[in-house]
């Protein structure tokens, strides 16, 4: 643990969010610029919707399922060692899948860079918690969430940008320069730190347990989308799958030092903040997911314009989010998390009006608008609750659980959703045939949501107990949840 905190708005406070800002940045640029090449890259490949979507899962699968085991890990080997080798081994893996001749190769590819971003992810925000005087901490992570959001904001026209007027393999070469930047200046200028008193093995059989779990349900969605549930080779993953997760419970019953611990469940509005974020997040993943390809394969949209169509969300984010936290303190939780929701599910289903006649402003802008609307209301909320439900010594490990949760629902849901939708093979190639999925989904997403305002309303009290020491911080939530390491503040 380093003796001397950095105070914000000092030189060495400016280099540290740099680091940290570039390293986080680059992984959630990587989200957002991938989603709009996904047709160029499925039309060079000539990839099927199940290839589209592993390109997608191969990412959230390593970044979900090691999330938590590399918070644990950054704690003793040191927070900066753990951050640069999160950012060099994800600027490899960006290699590979710039050179990729193959999908196979590039779905190896991604899962490195999901390992990478697994090991960056919560090492930026463990950095700031442990590196900046106590009273200077709510600046530092407000500061960087901004400088993220811009990433997430501008990573649509980047990857439109380079995919019309050049190749799609440019959006991942270029996460070379930004890692080699911010190694320099994290090596350079960000002190190392460590949990002194961290204990105990790491939950690596957890960690194993967790990946098979979540890598058989994934793989048997997906190929059930080919050939259908009766196929041998599904049915082996999904039972694979399910035995995995209950061998996974009872490690972490058993466990020592568990990278999920039981008994954070107990608390109702943490379980119930939860499985708002599963429902919420899957529907939200899916609909994102399907509607950049819909509005390039259906509409002909180009990607850059595609990509922006979000945007609109995004910046309601940004400017929203500080403000629905401030209410959430002064009504409480629970009717922002029950109308958000609910306020998502209606803007899923104006998607329904997007078709090949209709203009971005009349049926897509209003759409997006209303679900970002929904969002604001939702986010804020659902992380302070999910931080004010526990004690402050497991802040870190709750905010942790909750940014895995995520990540998990949405890999499966973009798994499990196109196959319910009849999204399968090259329908996506089929403007018609897609148009009739495309509605579907939607539909599933948006009851996934109402369901989730439904859950809010039975699961969640009033005023959160610990308002006072929640902060809440603008941030762009397409992908996950912030990782807010609160435990690691000293």
């Amino acid at each position: 643990m380093t003796d001397e905190r950095i105070v914000f708005g000092t030189s060495r406070a400016r280099w540290v969010l740099a680091a940290t800002a570039l390293g986080s940045g680059m992984a959630f640029l990587d989200g957002t610029v991938v989603n709009v090449a996904l047709p160029a890259m499925g039309e060079e490949f000539d990839a099927e919707v199940a290839g589209l979507q592993w390109i997608v899962n191969a990412y959230m699968l390593p970044l979900a399922a090691l999330i938590l085991l590399s918070g644990s890990l950054g704690d003793r080997l040191g927070r900066r060692r753990t951050f640069v080798a999160g950012v060099i081994w994800f600027a490899v893996a960006s290699v590979v899948c710039t050179v990729a001749p193959t999908i196979e190769v590039m779905i190896i590819g991604r899962v490195l860079q999901g390992i990478g971003g697994a090991l960056l992810t919560p090492g930026s925000l463990a950095i700031l918690q442990t590196t900046f005087a106590p009273s200077d901490r709510g600046k530092a992570v407000g500061a960087w969430s901004g400088l993220t959001s811009v990433a997430a904001a501008i990573g649509p026209f980047v990857g439109g940008s380079l995919v019309d007027s050049g190749s799609w393999r440019l959006i991942f070469l270029l996460n070379i320069p930004l890692a080699l930047l911010t190694v320099l200046i994290t090596l350079r200028h960000v002190p190392e730190t460590r949990d002194e008193t961290a204990a105990g093995k790491l939950d690596v059989n957890g960690a194993v347990v967790v990946t098979i779990g979540l890598g058989g349900l994934t793989f048997g969605l997906i190929r059930a989308g080919e050939g259908g549930f009766s196929d041998p080779v599904v049915l082996v993953s999904l039972i694979v799958g399910v035995l995995a997760f209950a061998a996974f419970v009872e490690i972490e019953r058993r466990e020592s030092h568990p990278m999920l611990p039981p008994g954070i469940f107990a608390n109702r509005a943490f379980t119930g903040a939860n499985l708002v974020t599963v429902v919420v997040y899957g529907g939200l993943g899916t609909a994102t997911f399907l509607l950049v390809v819909y509005l390039q394969t259906a509409l002909g949209y180009s990607a850059i314009w595609a990509g922006a169509a979000l945007l609109p969300m995004t910046l309601l984010m940004l400017a929203l989010s500080g403000y629905a936290g401030g209410l959430a303190d002064r009504i409480g939780a629970r009717i922002p998390m029950t109308v958000g929701p609910l306020v998502m599910g209606v803007g899923l289903l104006l998607m329904l009006r997007i078709d090949i006649d209709s203009s971005y402003v009349s049926a897509v802008l209003p759409a997006v608008v209303v679900l970002g609307l929904g969002l604001v209301a939702t986010v804020a909320p659902l992380t302070a609750t999910v931080l004010s439900s526990v004690e402050d010594h497991h802040a870190g490990i709750a905010s942790g659980v909750n940014n895995a949760i995520a990540r998990s629902a949405q890999l499966m849901a973009v798994a499990a959703i196109p196959i319910a939708a009849g999204i399968t093979g090259d329908t996506y190639l089929d403007p018609v045939a897609f148009s009739e999925g495309f509605a579907n989904a939607l539909w599933i997403s948006a009851a996934l949501s109402a369901a989730g305002g439904v859950i809010a309303w039975f699961t969640i009290g009033g005023r959160a107990e610990k308002p006072a020491e929640v902060e809440h911080h603008p941030h762009c939530a397409l992908t996950a949840p912030p990782y807010a390491d609160s435990r690691r503040a000293s």
